[in-house]
């Protein structure tokens, strides 16, 4: 999941948003702002060469470069990202929104395309009729059938079954417990009760339990008083649950007996970790970040980057999925939104091969989350996020049901 504030889920540089998606693209006319994204094209600049996929930091640099109205050095660093023919597709960036009426982002936009055509393999699975939900999390929990939606406008969580998704209830009610806007949603392999991350734009955030009555059993945060915003989450069998600070650009793992919180050591610097997984044996954790993965031993602590490999990118995961030797991920970071399969080296260190399984198509139009359900992976279609501003709906007669929809896994 990207950043939920006043942010744009397909804008990459989210530390400096101040508006919505679908609203007008950042607009830096301040000195200070100026200033910051200066220091942003520095650290970009920086990790060239430093990461395994150098098209992300280029795609990085451009948007930058974007945002301070340099169109030339964006276009530049555009050329060498798509020339990398990773799938990075501009397109569909509201960054570069000044720059699709250009002659040379039309071609780059061209060349994109061919090299990664549309994809359309998906099916609507269901259809939930509240329009004003903005959905962002979904869960699934095997032993009852159901699937769990989280909401950030309404700020609450439905309950729905998957064979009579039209039955669908309040899990936990709009209000009932003040919630935050809930994001990330997993089930507790070990009880079935539901963790969720939540996080309001002002820096508040919280870690949310319930159980399989959607009953608070507890909600718990960081002591300290910087700005973080927990995002998405895996709960390991043990009952610690592993979770992403997008905001405060780390991650943490959280010990439910003690209600202890710990940052953990990584190989390098992550900037807003978004997705999250853990492999079926629970030996790796897989964090997700807007330059790629990191693939974290969990006994050790030891972290290393993931391999894409030549002509591939495992950049901007939003949602991100282990099965049964893949990662499955929700591609919002790389302009125009895909979903992909990443099947693994055994050691979890290396992209063997690459399904591109959704890219440009009617299912992708502002997608999120997923979850896995035998060899089928639902996803969020419609998140409408763009349609989101705070508390409130900017334009109302936009909003429509929200799709899930449903792909065939590899």
């Amino acid at each position: 999941m990207l950043l939920r504030s006043r942010l744009c889920l397909l804008v990459f540089l989210a530390l400096f948003l101040c508006v919505l998606a679908g609203s007008t693209p950042i607009r830096s006319q301040e000195a200070t702002d100026d200033t910051e994204l200066r220091k942003q094209l520095a650290l970009g600049e920086q990790l060239l060469g430093k990461t395994p996929d150098r098209a992300a930091v280029l795609y990085f640099i451009a948007a930058t470069h974007a945002l301070l109205r340099e169109p030339h050095e964006a276009i530049v660093n555009l050329k060498e990202c798509i020339a990398a023919k990773e799938g990075f597709d501009p397109s569909g960036d509201p960054i570069f929104r000044g720059l699709k009426f250009s002659t040379e982002f039309q071609q780059l936009v061209g060349i994109a395309h061919k090299n990664f055509p549309e994809v359309s393999r998906a099916q609507i699975a269901f259809v939930v009729p509240e329009k004003d939900l903005i959905p962002e999390g979904l869960a699934y929990d095997p032993a009852q059938d159901v699937f769990y939606l989280s909401s950030l406008h309404l700020k609450k969580i439905l309950r729905i079954p998957r064979q009579e998704p039209e039955h669908f209830s309040d899990f936990v009610l709009t209000d009932r417990y003040a919630l935050l806007p809930v994001l990330g949603i997993r089930m507790d392999p070990t009880d079935g009760s539901v963790w969720s991350a939540s996080w309001l734009d002002n820096g508040k955030t919280e870690l949310v339990h319930f159980d399989r009555n959607g009953t608070l059993l507890g909600r718990f945060s960081l002591a300290e008083e910087s700005k973080h915003g927990f995002n998405d989450l895996v709960v390991l069998r043990d009952g610690s649950v592993f979770v992403t600070d997008t905001a405060g650009s780390q991650a943490y793992r959280f010990d439910p007996q003690k209600k202890t919180f710990q940052a953990l050591a990584l190989n390098r610097a992550v900037f807003e970790p978004n997705g999250i997984a853990i492999s079926d044996d629970q030996q790796f954790l897989f964090i997700a970040d807007q330059f790629g993965v990191l693939r974290y031993e969990i006994r050790s602590g030891h972290a290393t980057d993931v391999s894409p490999g030549t002509s591939n990118t495992l950049a901007g995961a939003d949602g991100l999925y282990w099965y049964k030797g893949s990662l499955v991920t929700i591609q919002n970071g790389i302009g125009s939104p895909r979903i992909a399969a990443f099947q693994l080296s055994d050691d979890g260190l290396r992209v063997m091969k690459t399904t591109i399984l959704e890219n440009r198509s009617a299912f992708t139009t502002l997608p999120t989350t997923g979850a896995i359900r035998g060899d089928k992976f639902y996803f969020i279609i419609n998140s409408q996020i763009d349609n989101l501003n705070g508390d409130r709906i900017l334009d109302p007669t936009t909003l429509a049901p929200v799709r899930i929809g449903v792909l065939t896994l590899p």
